[in-house]
């Protein structure tokens, strides 16, 4: 958990539940900062206790070098090389890119969630769009600079208002709904500072929803009605700014096709293990796909533990789920045994 992405502040709160929710279920289980090392129990009751909204606004962090493959337990053993799985509860970043999925693939680590290629596709927004695009599934129009682009071109292609965004990274971070040309270059400019390329998307009007997938099964939907004029960081972190209602109240029939199409974006992405589909739903009932989130909130005011619970799955339940779907492909994954003949 943690990292030194701008979702470090999510990644700590998502870890700390996780870990809270194992040892219900009986098991044991070490906490690692990713950018730091080892959490003792002490540190992540403060940070359970802690409410991610407006006093945790997005920052990044430097890194203590190694912290991760040298993370000890609080008694000295190297809780990586003994643990029989990692829970990764990083969100942004080289949590979530593929990078940290790499490193432990490396160190023969078992750990749950998508590998690094379905990381990395999920991570990037214009990738993401351009495999949905092409597999026929809708996702609004945009388009991508690796600096800001001149708002008037942007503008006259995409219209107003529209959506400006990191090309990477999740949780609204530095996302701007543009209602002018002005907003439109400044928010790209915002958009810009952690050093991404620029994503602007037409603006879809509509209801939003989002299919939490587990295993190879879609998550009944979960309907959002933010307080804001979209799902922003504060809307999804500060309590009350948002309603989410699991089972999202809408008919059968757009129920199984969101449900559908979570469940093609997932394997077209090459996802595993869990992930979450974001959609909004125009005035006249077309779903739009927007993105993908390989490795999903696990806070305590998350979308998938809630979507999971309609499914009748609690929260220890399904981190239990989770963790023997990354023992199950780790044992699937090891070479078989090759007998050493004598000379």
């Amino acid at each position: 958990m943690g990292g030194s992405s701008e979702e470090r502040a999510i990644s700590l709160a998502s870890g700390c539940e996780v870990a809270a929710a194992l040892r219900a279920r009986g098991h044991e289980v070490a906490t690692i900062d990713a950018a730091f090392g080892a959490i003792d129990r002490a540190a992540e009751e403060r940070i359970r206790r802690a409410r991610v909204g407006r006093a945790e606004a997005p920052i990044r962090v430097s890194p203590r070098p190694g912290a991760l493959l040298e993370a000890e337990v609080i008694h000295g053993e190297d809780s990586l090389a003994r643990a029989d799985v990692a829970f990764l509860a990083l969100h942004g970043g080289a949590g979530e890119d593929g990078t940290v999925q790499t490193l432990l693939e490396t160190a023969g680590i078992a750990y749950v969630g998508s590998r690094p290629v379905g990381c990395a596709l999920a991570m990037d927004k214009d990738l993401t769009k351009r495999l949905l695009r092409d597999a026929g599934v809708d996702t609004p129009k945009w388009l991508v600079g690796r600096s800001p682009l001149p708002p008037d071109d942007v503008v006259g292609r995409l219209g107003l208002p529209l959506v400006v965004k990191p090309a990477s990274g999740g949780s609204s971070v530095r996302l701007t709904l543009a209602r002018s040309i002005e907003e439109v270059g400044a928010g790209a400019e915002r958009a810009a500072e952690g050093g991404d390329r620029v994503l602007y998307e037409a603006y879809v009007e509509g209801r939003e929803f989002t299919v939490g997938v587990l295993g190879d099964e879609a998550l009944p939907v979960v309907e959002i009605e933010p307080a804001h004029d979209f799902f922003d960081f504060e809307c999804k972190y500060e309590p009350g700014l948002a309603t989410e209602t699991a089972p999202a109240e809408i008919p059968g029939s757009l129920a199984e096709t969101l449900q559908e199409a979570a469940l093609l974006a997932h394997r077209l992405l090459r996802l595993e293990h869990f992930s979450r589909i974001d959609f909004i739903v125009d005035r006249s009932g077309r779903p739009w796909c927007l993105e993908a989130n390989a490795l999903p909130g696990l806070t305590a005011n998350s979308l998938v533990p809630k979507s999971a619970l309609a499914a009748g799955l609690d929260f220890p339940e399904l981190c239990e789920r989770i963790c023997n779907m990354g023992r199950e492909r780790a044992e699937r994954m090891r070479p078989p045994s090759t007998p050493i003949a004598a000379a």
